[in-house]
């Protein structure tokens, strides 16, 4: 299976910021050393012209060349510097390679990425650029100039927090899905409103998450029918882990491990490929949150391996 990173392009942040850069460098780490089966690689930068597939033009200069405001550093929450810029192109390009390659293998993953909170001029809670939103339109673009006709995606996002920016970009568009289970009182305190949002409370444990997670899927297929997605994109936070600072949702490792299989399964049983990104994990134990990941990891090493079992890779053309 392929997976891609970026964690070279580390940034310098004040002490006791809660963004944990290091989990970065950490999993990919862990998989090295476990996971023999995940081919990692490190990611392209995605280029100005595929941002803009998303992104406002000065938004991306801005970023590109220095010139966000203060204020806008502050609803980011990451200071600017030039490794900011480029960290944050090459979060895209992890996703946008996942994609293509999942698309071709079944199941692909970035070791980082699910900006989720990236709206086209703005950036916000630590995404800069909105790397699934730019993966998708140019796999959307991609299928259309080989000929493949309309390519309907489908976002999976079991981050905690609401993929805002997402939901927004996505608004009125019949060609994408956003689902999303997430805190019903946590972070951003104004939801944008997607295909099918489902809010939990604080305290929620595996038994009510897991149950809440099988409505919405089924109800997610419900609404598609017989037009089935032919892509997804899973934001696997660990950000509901019972250890996390900033999550307020109290799933065990097991119950996490339990709702990426769900997903993997789901797909793989129609047939679905899918690209996962991390998303978020701020875990007062900071390999706690690594933990998570890698288990994700694993549970879409084990759908891959099924999808290569059945599906000769293909490309464009075939």
């Amino acid at each position: 299976m392929q997976a891609f990173h970026a964690d070279s392009f580390t940034i310098e942040l004040p002490s006791g910021h809660s963004f944990p850069m290091p989990k970065y460098r950490l999993l990919r780490e862990a998989i090295a050393l476990a996971e023999p089966g995940i081919r990692v690689r490190e990611a392209p930068a995605a280029s100005a012209g595929e941002l803009a597939l998303v992104h406002e033009p000065a938004y991306i200069a801005a970023v590109a060349e220095g010139a966000l405001s203060p204020a806008q550093q502050r609803e980011i929450g990451l200071p600017w510097s030039p490794r900011l810029a480029e960290r944050a192109r090459r979060s895209v390009g992890a996703t946008i390679a996942a994609g293509r390659a999942a698309l071709g293998e079944g199941v692909a993953a970035n070791l980082a990425g699910g900006t989720h909170h990236a709206f086209p001029g703005r950036g916000s809670g630590y995404c800069v650029f909105n790397d699934v939103a730019v993966a998708t339109r140019l796999m959307q673009a991609e299928a259309h100039r080989c000929r493949r006709g309309l390519l309907r995606v489908l976002v999976i996002d079991l981050d905690v927090h609401q993929g805002n920016g997402t939901a927004a970009i996505f608004r009125d568009d019949p060609t994408v899905f956003t689902l999303s289970l997430h805190g019903a009182r946590n972070f951003p305190a104004r939801k944008e409103p997607g295909d099918l949002d489902v809010d939990l409370p604080d305290g929620c444990g595996d038994a009510d998450y897991l149950a809440a997670l099988d409505a919405a899927l089924a109800e997610t297929w419900r609404r598609h029918g017989d037009r089935l997605p032919a892509l997804a994109f899973y934001l696997a936070g660990a950000d509901p882990h019972e250890g996390d600072r900033l999550g307020r949702l109290k799933l065990s490792f097991d119950g996490l491990a339990a709702r990426d299989r769900r997903v993997f399964d789901a797909l793989h049983a129609r047939r679905i490929p899918v690209a996962v990104a991390m998303a978020g994990g701020y875990g007062r134990v900071i390999t706690d949150t690594v933990a998570v990941h890698q288990r994700t990891l694993c549970e879409a090493l084990r759908s891959w391996r099924a999808w290569t079992a059945r599906t000769p890779a293909g490309g464009c053309g075939t």
